[in-house]
């Protein structure tokens, strides 16, 4: 006899549903976050058991590593790709649970990829730092407004990142409140900058940089921090069939959706991978800021639409090129990206 088992996972607990080969419902239990007791509990199904569904949910690292530990056939759902029944009244986590085990039994489950276990630590660390950079940004650009507001003052950001010399504070010592805020924010800031620091050192310490590391470098606009990003995001680029379905996972094709030559509507924005999205999109000002090919294809596309929409059939550019250069070993070829 063969089961399917779903998992619907939550923060702090998990229903499971098992069924049987003819979709009959056969176990179903709400457990506790804990791996031992589902690992227990799971035990005198565990030799019919075909398959296993995990939902692709904020906190799914530890049940899916736990799984596969034990033997199981596991499964990443798709969350953004899951379809419930049609004209569904009432939902609740068992009717979940078993939706997933069904579409497992059916063999129409939309799957996730399961991230390789022993990279997942430093594309976190790599996601960290992305955070860090955020929050540093918010706090520069913070304190690039009480510089407006209260002397006329603009400061370039680079400035005031500077470790160095603190060329902030002085400017607003004719007030103890002002110079509090300066300063708190100046420091805050340094601190925010030396711990992005010490992650940058410790990725390339860890990483064998070498391709597609090296031949990433070869793309204009893309330096060593988006190099990490592209490679470590992307995982084995042979999970995708041809460059467009890659630059569809990278959130670089409209997300419209079309009939009889007239906008309809808008499809899923956010299905795809945000932090991709986010390197392509940098990848793209850069290049069109200092690499005169990339400047001269974004300017063609300028001059027939807008800004907006020229720079992101550049990132669109960027996107493709980097799925070849990953898939085929090669370096940028402008003549190809461009043309």
């Amino acid at each position: 006899m063969g089961l399917y088992t779903g998992f619907d996972l939550h923060s702090t607990n998990t229903y499971v549903g098992i069924i049987d080969e003819d979709g009959g419902r056969l176990w179903k239990k709400k457990l506790r976050n804990d791996p031992n007791l589902i690992s227990e509990t799971l035990r005198p199904f565990k030799k019919d058991i075909k398959g296993i569904v995990v939902e692709s949910t904020y906190n799914w690292y530890w049940l899916v590593d736990l799984m596969m530990e034990e033997g199981y056939q596991v499964h990443l759902a798709n969350p953004s790709r899951v379809q419930q029944y049609s004209g569904l009244k009432h939902g609740d986590d068992e009717d979940d649970a078993f939706w997933l085990a069904e579409m497992l039994r059916l063999k129409i489950l939309p799957e996730g990829f399961i991230y390789p276990r022993e990279q997942r630590p430093l594309r976190d660390l790599l996601r960290k730092r992305g955070h860090l950079v955020r929050l540093r940004t918010s706090l520069i650009t913070s304190l690039q407004n009480i510089l407006a507001r209260n002397i006329g003052a603009k400061m370039n950001a680079n400035h005031i990142k500077a470790l160095r010399k603190d060329q902030v504070t002085p400017l607003l010592t004719g007030s103890d409140d002002l110079s509090l805020a300066g300063r708190v924010s100046k420091d805050a800031i340094d601190s925010l900058t030396r711990q992005i620091t010490a992650i940058e050192v410790a990725l390339e310490k860890k990483m064998n940089l070498k391709r597609p590391y090296d031949l990433l470098l070869s793309m204009p606009g893309v330096g060593r921090v988006l190099a990490l990003t592209i490679m470590m995001e992307t995982g084995p680029i042979e999970r995708f069939a041809d460059a467009g379905n890659y630059v569809s996972y990278c959130r670089k094709v409209p997300a419209a959706r079309f009939s009889n030559d007239k906008k309809k509507g808008t499809n899923n924005r956010k299905n795809g991978n945000k932090y991709l999205s986010w390197a392509f999109a940098e990848a793209g000002e850069l290049a069109r800021r200092f690499d005169p090919e990339a400047r001269a294809y974004y300017d063609r596309k300028r001059r027939r639409t807008n800004a907006p929409i020229a720079h992101s059939a550049l990132s669109h550019k960027m996107a493709r090129a980097a799925f070849y250069i990953m898939r085929d070993g090669v370096p940028f070829m402008p003549e190809k990206a461009f043309a």
